[in-house]
């Protein structure tokens, strides 16, 4: 199997897209951290996935370092080590910008930038002695585009980009990579929120929001699945070398072509 060995901590994985990564690395035999704001929806996916011997579920709010750097050493003591940090936790909120609270984009850039700072800076002190590891941002399509009403979440999404380019040039000199997965509009529970808030603040109907919004810019009018993003995911930790690193990879079913 392709990471047997290999210990992954994963922020934002108690469901969505970072449940469906944990899946997909714990089939290829890794020991995977589930790190979430929900400390009983963590614990359920680490269940689900094993139990104690493949997965375990932690409490974590990314914007906290304390917590930060207790997850990464709870991660450390419980599997030895730790080779691949997936940061992906992440919320969304829509305003136009002259309603947008201030407080609300402080929040989503905490969340989004300040959680994958602080994981990394607590990551990368276990991955650098063992000269390897792949730091895997979750961004976005909007880490390259722009959408009206979402503005901290393209500014955020943009910062991923310069974080992960930063880490790539630091990180090389250790056999550390870093990279960002760029999913197009995936059916999580966090798009399913924004179709009837978009609507809403839009003035349009739900399905207009998808087929004018959400897809319209696609090949073939698809949602990205889940499992498209985890097999990117999967390539990312796997790749040997830094022949890739400080790229973005777009899994948009062609909304973005980079």
């Amino acid at each position: 199997m392709k990471l047997d060995g290999k210990v992954a901590l994963i922020t934002g994985a108690a469901s969505g897209i970072g449940h469906g990564i944990a899946k997909t690395y714990v089939g290829e035999g890794a020991r995977v951290v589930i790190a979430d704001l929900n400390a009983a929806g963590a614990a359920k996916a680490a269940e689900e996935l094993g139990g104690k011997e493949t997965a375990i579920g932690i409490a974590m709010d990314v914007t906290k370092e304390d917590q930060v750097n207790e997850g990464v050493e709870q991660t450390v003591t419980a599997f030895g080590r730790i080779d691949i940090l997936v940061s992906n936790a992440g919320i969304q909120i829509v305003h136009p910008m002259e309603e947008f609270p201030f407080a609300d984009w402080k929040k989503m850039l905490a969340i989004h930038l300040d959680g994958a700072f602080l994981t990394t800076k607590a990551c990368v002190k276990h991955m650098y002695p063992q000269k390897s590891g792949a730091l895997i941002y979750m961004g976005s399509v909007h880490s390259h585009e722009a959408s009206p009403l979402k503005a901290a979440y393209v500014a955020a999404k943009h910062g991923l980009l310069g974080l992960a380019r930063v880490m790539a040039k630091e990180g090389a000199a250790h056999d550390v990579r870093a990279n960002v997965i760029c999913p197009g509009f995936v059916k999580t529970p966090l798009v399913e929120k924004q179709i009837p808030e978009q609507a809403k603040e839009l003035g349009i109907s739900e399905e207009r929001v998808i087929k004018e919004i959400m897809l319209a810019e696609t090949v073939d009018k698809e949602f990205t699945t889940i499992e498209d993003v985890a097999d990117v995911a999967l390539f990312l930790a796997t790749f040997k070398t830094n022949a890739l690193t400080g790229q973005s990879i777009c899994v948009s079913h062609g909304w973005h072509m980079s």
